[in-house]
């Protein structure tokens, strides 16, 4: 019997009730689809991943060097990370995640991609808060090496720098916040972020006050729910070299 809808592990965190979901839909009956929410927030779906990898893939790709230490701010589905370990310039990755619930999953195989973030050796998941360890200048994001820089860092949290999952978050997203995260970044560096819907202009100029330029992404992905088409944003800022 194909079960159309099942809520695979449901807890309480301190910013909402977070649920794991996996459901059938009409227009694709043959595929589980994965649904994240948190609270009232409904915060991603295997359905609609193209934009995320993109956040690697652009991010990346405006990367130099032939050994990057990576770090992705949010594990979600794990489309990101993945999509960074598809790389082979990545030598070490180190994935910030909030929720122990989400790591949980990924270490448990309740996810689609947790096996193969788990079983390769470059990556690590840690569990903290991103946005403290982007305030925190004198440590790195990575407890084992504190004095640590990184090539490229890809943020995929909040909906957008002005839609945020917490209002603490929305500093993050100020001149003085971006500043901060550059410290974490080594010459020539590469931040990334994904958002959703279109970019907004005020936003890559605000990148482009603190780092040495910034451009944005319009990324176009197939909605068969809607029948027709769906955007995503990725911003990419470079540091000077």
């Amino acid at each position: 019997m194909i079960i159309d809808f099942q809520e695979l592990d449901f807890r309480p965190t301190p910013i909402g009730d977070l649920v794991l979901r996996r459901r059938r839909i009409p227009q694709l009956p043959d595929r589980d689809i994965y649904e994240v929410k948190l609270g009232d927030d409904f915060l991603m779906s295997s359905l609609f991943h193209e934009a995320e990898r993109q956040l690697a893939k652009l991010g990346l790709a405006a990367s130099e060097g032939e050994e990057l230490d990576v770090v992705v701010g949010g594990l979600g589905l794990g489309y990101t990370a993945v999509s960074a370990l598809e790389d082979t310039r990545v030598s070490s990755l180190v994935v910030v995640e909030y929720l122990e619930g989400v790591i949980a999953w990924h270490r448990d195989g309740l996810v689609p991609l947790g096996e193969t973030l788990s079983s390769d050796p470059r990556c690590r998941l840690e569990q903290a808060d991103f946005f403290a360890l982007a305030r925190d200048i004198e440590q790195s994001f990575d407890p084992k090496y504190p004095d640590k820089k990184y090539d490229a860092i890809l943020l995929d949290i909040d909906h957008t720098p002005t839609n945020v999952l917490c209002q603490t978050n929305a500093r993050f997203y100020t001149e003085q916040g971006l500043a901060e995260l550059a410290r974490h970044l080594k010459p020539k560096g590469v931040f990334a972020i994904w958002a959703d819907g279109l970019p907004e202009t005020f936003f890559t100029d605000r990148l482009a006050k603190v780092f040495a330029g910034a451009e944005s992404y319009i990324i176009e992905f197939d909605n068969p729910i809607t029948g027709g088409t769906s955007t995503g944003a990725v911003y990419v800022a470079r540091m000077n070299g």
